[in-house]
This record gives C-alpha cells, sequence and structure tokens, in this order.
C-alpha cells in the first residue's frame, strides 16, 4: 500500500520560525514524521523542544508554518479556513495537559457537544458519550460538572471528548502532565487502551521516558529536528 494512503498523518519538510527582538528562532526545521492508521506515537522531548509547536501545526491551529501537513488524505495547504475546520472536527481528537472541559455542562454534555457540532443526534451523542465514560470507568460520575470530579477524572472526560468523533488522528499534548504519577499511569494506560480499542492513531507529546515507552514507537524531537 502506498505510505501516504496508509498514513493518517504525514509531514514533510515542516518548519516554523519566529522572529523575536531582531533574532530569527527556528523552532521546527524541516520535520518529516508519518503516523500510521491504528499506531500510537511518542513525540519525546524536552520542554522547549517544539513539541507543543509540532502538535499545532499538525492539528492546524495555527499558520506561519513551511511544509507539508497531510491528514487523513487532506493536504493542509490546500484548505480553506472552513476546510481546515472540517479537518479538525471530523479527523482529528485533541487532548491537552490541562482538561480544558466546559465548567457549566457536565461529563456527559462535555462529550455530547463535539457530537452535536458534528451534526450527531443528540440521543446517539448522548449514548455514545455514555458509553466512552463507562469504558472509563465514568459511568457513577456522568452528570458531575468538571468542579466534582478529580484531576484523573477530569482528564477522563477530555479523554472521552477527545474520542467522541471517531477521529482517525488523536492529538495529546503532556495529557497526563498535571497528575501525579500513579493517577497518570492510570489515565494512560486507559487512554492506550481506548484509543486502540477505537482504531484511533494517536501522537503524545511527553518528556517522561517511562510513558513514551509503553506506546508503540517513540520519536525524538530536539532543537526542532526528529531524530
Amino acid at each position: 500500500m502506498n505510505e501516504a494512503r496508509a498514513s493518517v498523518l504525514q509531514t514533510a519538510g515542516l518548519a516554523r520560525h519566529f522572529v523575536q527582538g531582531g533574532e530569527r528562532i527556528d523552532v521546527l526545521r524541516g520535520v518529516d514524521l508519518s503516523v500510521g492508521a491504528g499506531e500510537i506515537v511518542a513525540l519525546l522531548g524536552p520542554s522547549g523542544s517544539g513539541k507543543s509547536t509540532l502538535l499545532q501545526a499538525v492539528g492546524l491551529l495555527e499558520g506561519g508554518f513551511e511544509g507539508s501537513i497531510r491528514i487523513a488524505g487532506a493536504e493542509a495547504a490546500k484548505l480553506d479556513a472552513h476546510g481546515r475546520t472540517v479537518v479538525r472536527r471530523d479527523s482529528l481528537g485533541f487532548v491537552y495537559q490541562f482538561h480544558h472541559l466546559l465548567p457549566d455542562f457536565n461529563a456527559t454534555e462535555n462529550v455530547v457537544l463535539p457530537q452535536m457540532v458534528k451534526g450527531v443526534d443528540r440521543g446517539e451523542a448522548d449514548a455514545r458519550a455514555r458509553d466512552l465514560l463507562t469504558q472509563l470507568g465514568l459511568g457513577h460520575r456522568l452528570t458531575h460538572r468538571p468542579s466534582q470530579l478529580s484531576g484523573g477524572e477530569q482528564q477522563r472526560v477530555a479523554v472521552a471528548r477527545a474520542l467522541a468523533n471517531r477521529p482517525a488522528l488523536v492529538l495529546a499534548d503532556e495529557p497526563t502532565g498535571n497528575l501525579d504519577e500513579h493517577t497518570a499511569d492510570l489515565v494512560l494506560a486507559e487512554f492506550l487502551r481506548l484509543v486502540r480499542e477505537e482504531g484511533s492513531a494517536a501522537l503524545v507529546a511527553t518528556h517522561n521516558e517511562r510513558l513514551a515507552a509503553k506506546m508503540d514507537r517513540v520519536v525524538r524531537l530536539h532543537e526542532g529536528v526528529l531524530a
């Protein structure tokens, strides 16, 4: 099978620089990366290595990048603003270090909302949300708001929300970075299990070697270049 068709994410020559105080700072310097369907890849690197910038690029969250980004067969450079929004909605899921749940909505509603934005029927969206949350051990917390949940529970809801629309690719930026080691291990194990069961691919940014070793493959980012 052709590599581009086998990959849900493919970048070629991806670069990003900023100018600060009259000085050019190269954050990404020609990143070539491929993530296959169903593959979970750890993006390992210290703080400041460009991990978050790379995830913002492939998540189509901001412009100013050079090179090619192809997601689920769509070339980002050929998409207008609406096209990028559709790709983010239909093909991508996001998990951040902080959960970013909507405080006025309960756990189920936080997972229902992205599905309704996509046009999924409310009843179907509700059933999907309840199923995902139950699989993550939150069947007894479905009607609790984020402020009523522990840090680990909040991140589990964020994982369910990321997977709600059955994305081809989940992008996770230090998804357990705000949790203690024991809770982080539990949440990561549940995240990896559910991503695999759902058949999604994932690119997970972390600086933790131990957590990275639990994934299918590790790529290392150092000074804007993949090792």
